[in-house]
């Protein structure tokens, strides 16, 4: 709006074509000011609702949890039902009785509010959860991605970017990764070694894998997180007996 006056104004000031030019300018930094204001004010409104509702000592796993599924869920421009039943499934058999209207709600608020503040969310969850904590979030995430039958690129992207913003090591990402978005070397890649790795550090790979990614690791989350961890320990075990398998290791 003020570009416009500006231009006018700079018009008649200045008597001409170049006084409408320079007015049009100031008048144009003017509205980027403003609309920077608000995107900045915005976002800071969409942080603070996501720090109301994970205040409570069990509520804020699930609003982790809420808020980065809405960012998975608008990463195609499209919102799903078998997405929004995944989640809904998920949260059932996670937390039983505490699942209620208000998480979904959460989920509501961030599906149809504007740009999600990724930035900040993403370095709460960081600063208040141990990095295991963070590679069970994106094990889920990646199966919300996949709950259609397919991982779109611009689903991967968003993943990628939140493991990125939590500080989640580029080698568990590519392993969790591996466990939905296969290809020859997805077996390899679980495990965070090469295909050409001997015998013997394929074994020492799996039982390091099998330290980090044991289940007791977030044990301390409580028993409605447990699920979720044993499977994907499965996942890794499932790799290092295909492995095993190809090539013939006792």
């Amino acid at each position: 709006m003020f570009k416009f006056i500006g231009a006018a104004l700079g018009y008649f000031l200045f008597r001409g074509f170049f006084g409408g030019v320079l007015g049009f300018i100031a008048g144009s930094a003017i509205d980027n000011y403003l609309a920077s204001g608000s995107s900045k004010s915005e976002g800071n409104s969409e942080f603070e609702y996501y720090r109301r509702h994970s205040a409570g000592p069990r509520n804020d796993f699930a609003t982790m949890l809420m808020v980065l599924s809405a960012a998975v869920m608008k990463a195609d421009g499209k919102i799903l039902k078998v997405e929004l039943d995944f989640v809904k499934n998920f949260f059932s058999q996670q937390f039983g009785p505490r699942f209620n209207r208000e998480h979904l709600q959460v989920l509501k608020h961030f599906l149809d509010g504007a740009e999600i503040p990724l930035s900040q969310i993403c370095n709460d969850i960081r600063s208040r959860t141990q990095v295991e904590v963070r590679i069970q979030l994106l094990y889920y995430l990646f199966g919300l991605a996949g709950a259609d039958g397919k991982i779109e690129a611009s689903e991967i992207g968003v993943i990628k970017n939140m493991a990125a913003l939590m500080d989640i090591p580029d080698r568990d990402f590519e392993s969790v990764k591996n466990m939905f978005f296969r290809d020859v070397n997805s077996d390899y890649k679980v495990l965070e070694i090469e295909p050409n790795a001997s015998d013997d550090d394929i074994k020492k790979a799996y039982r390091q894998m099998a330290v980090r990614y044991h289940p007791d690791k977030v044990a301390h989350m409580g028993e409605e997180y447990q699920k979720g961890a044993k499977e994907k320990f499965q996942k890794i075990q499932e790799a290092y007996e295909n492995i095993k398998k190809q090539r013939g290791i006792n």
